[in-house]
């Protein structure tokens, strides 16, 4: 099959805005020896990438439409083994090296305002001269790449493409991260002004949330970690291993974010459970107190409130204030027994 003609007209991403049928890419791209890349028809898309010229190709899929494993047993996207395995249904991490390709499947963020079915992963085969893509419904970082190379930023290789495609998702989670970080901010001030209010309510997504993202970014490190070790061995170019070290250490970095704001929001639950847990005290104090103070009282009112003969002070005219006189020093007496026992209120 000869190659393509990169110097044709540049087509928009409204000419392949989907596949005209299942089986065909979202889109295909094409990039010349300078990185430039250019929107290309998917009707022209090579059967094989390595029959492409020039520079390289980047396909991407709808894992949903499209059934790779076909193609990938004809092994037109890499290694037949390989190729299958990365387009199959599982959702794992992971990353395998093979024939100088490199497969895998990583985290992804969800596009906002999309419902995928599974939370955001991207399954990819990266070859010498091509890209070959997918997700399950829509994900940041293959729109947010596609965006930033038709707004003229050049990629020079398909290393370079993958780096930059888990750079916006590493970007995604940094922001996501950063929102979380400001979100716990505004609770700690609450707590520290005395006033958790509904912290608790407030703190349990924002807890949800950053265990997640420490878990996905903990297993996307983990993925660039691997590469970087079976690369090594493995003879994966050298840029690949390169930029699998780069990616690795962002991840870590924004790891070891994300374990202490998961951390810090345990600890403001924490905080707010103990100061909600000290407010009830406080509270049971004083309605134990008044009950104490109130027993006495209602005790003698009771006794007096008897409907039988030869209660004392019945016929006297001034039985009703020596009757209240009783009620008042016996809660009094009730109050100096509390404190001659030591019972205080709890401390704040």
């Amino acid at each position: 099959m000869k190659p393509l003609d990169t110097s044709a007209t540049p087509l928009t991403t409204t000419d392949i805005a989907g596949p005209a049928r299942p089986g065909e890419p979202l889109w295909a791209m094409a990039f010349d020896a300078d990185g430039r890349g250019r929107a290309v028809p998917a009707a022209e898309v090579v059967a094989d990438l390595g029959t492409f010229g020039g520079g390289f190709i980047w396909l991407h899929y709808d894992l949903e439409v499209a059934d790779l494993a076909g193609p990938a047993g004809e092994g037109r996207f890499g290694p037949t083994r390989l190729a299958t395995a990365v387009f199959a249904r599982d959702e794992h991490q992971r990353v395998t090296v093979e024939a100088g390709h490199v497969g895998g499947v990583v985290a992804d963020l969800a596009r906002p305002g999309a419902k995928p079915a599974p939370a955001g992963r991207l399954h990819f085969v990266m070859g010498p001269r091509g890209l070959v893509s997918g997700r399950r419904g829509p994900a940041e970082s293959p729109d947010a790449t596609r965006a930033a190379v038709e707004g003229g930023d050049t990629v020079a290789s398909p290393t370079l493409l993958l780096e930059t495609l888990v750079g916006h998702v590493v970007s995604a989670m940094a922001t996501t991260g950063q929102r979380l970080s400001d979100a716990l901010d505004g609770i700690e001030d609450h707590i520290l002004d005395g006033r958790p209010r509904d912290d608790r309510r407030r703190l349990g997504p924002v807890r949800r949330n950053a265990v997640r993202l420490h878990r996905q970014i903990a297993g996307l490190a983990a993925v660039f970690h691997r590469l970087e070790a079976d690369g090594a061995t493995d003879d994966v170019h050298g840029p690949a291993v390169a930029a699998a070290a780069r990616l690795a250490q962002r991840l870590d970095a924004l790891d070891r974010d994300m374990t202490l704001q998961a951390e810090r929001a345990r600890l403001l639950q924490e905080e707010v459970s103990e100061r909600i847990g000290e407010a009830t005290n406080r509270q049971l104090y004083v309605l134990s107190v008044l009950s104490a103070l109130f027993l006495p009282p209602t005790f003698i009112t009771g006794l007096f409130g008897m409907n039988v003969k030869g209660l004392p002070l019945g016929d006297d005219p001034r039985g009703f204030l020596a009757v209240c006189g009783l009620g008042l020093a016996s809660a009094v007496l009730a109050f100096a027994v509390i404190r001659l026992l030591g019972i205080r209120p709890p401390r704040g």
